[in-house]
């Protein structure tokens, strides 16, 4: 793809989302057909939004949800400073169209891994770590058929980012639990909606953590010191309608929650 058809395939999704209204897919002279592309749109998407990058978000990392929406592996996008609520917050939720809420946890980096030739490790991803968050996402997306329109399309239209609700710092020593096993519940109305486990994100959301530091750094991007990183649903993504009281609770490590108007 050239500069311009990059640019026009942003415009299109960034105009959709600004509007609130959808559309099928983006025109085919002008759409993604790898993941460079996608995220070169992807890129030109944020800056089209004048907002400030806050961190980045991964999509699809349970196999039931890549097989849910058509794709093969995970997908990064980008979270706009402009999109992130803190905990307690109220939220419109408008015409989204996903209408769901997700448990997930988040790590803020306190050190910037840059792109290399070389894959970095777990144990140099988690090294540049600074504090762990529990957290909530919001996505959306700007097609109306989102499970159908394959992974550069997705990536291209920010990976289904829309809001994030980040909770407070993890005071407990996180880096000594197994977050893999670790239990998360989610609550609906303070009711209990649903359970799960670090697990379910790619086994572990450590795992996920890298899965990103090297998909960015292959991506020329890479991550930089105080970004944040939400890690995929811990819970299966629960249905949320306006007058909800959504809380995502991971015991010991905190809660965080969101108010739907």
């Amino acid at each position: 793809m050239n500069q311009r058809q990059i640019a026009e395939s942003a415009g299109i999704i960034w105009n959709t989302w600004m509007r609130s209204e959808l559309i099928d897919a983006l025109p085919g002279h002008c759409r993604p057909s790898n993941r460079s592309e996608a995220y070169a749109i992807q890129a030109e998407v944020a800056r089209l939004s004048a907002q400030s990058l806050f961190g980045w978000k991964i999509a699809a990392t349970s196999t039931d949800g890549q097989k849910h929406i058509g794709v093969d592996g995970p997908l990064a996008g980008r979270l706009l400073a402009g999109r992130v609520m803190q905990s307690g917050s109220a939220l419109e939720l408008g015409k989204n169209l996903m209408k769901v809420a997700e448990a997930e946890f988040a790590f803020r980096m306190g050190a910037a891994l840059p792109p290399r030739a070389a894959r970095y490790t777990a144990e140099e991803v988690l090294a540049a770590v600074d504090t762990l968050h529990p957290a909530i996402e919001i996505p959306d997306s700007r097609y109306r058929d989102f499970v159908t329109v394959g992974a550069p399309q997705l990536i291209a239209d920010n990976a289904c980012a829309c809001w994030f609700v980040i909770g407070p710092e993890v005071r407990a020593d996180w880096r000594a639990r197994d977050l893999a096993r670790h239990p998360v519940t989610a609550w609906r109305n303070d009711a209990l909606a649903a359970q799960g486990v670090g697990a379910n994100v790619l086994g572990d959301p450590r795992i996920a953590l890298t899965w990103i530091a090297n998909e960015l750094s292959e991506q020329g991007i890479g991550l930089g010191a105080g970004e944040t990183v939400t890690t995929g649903t811990c819970v299966l993504p629960q249905a949320i309608a306006p007058g909800d009281s959504i809380r995502a609770d991971f015991g010991e490590l905190g809660s965080v929650s969101i108010e739907i108007k």
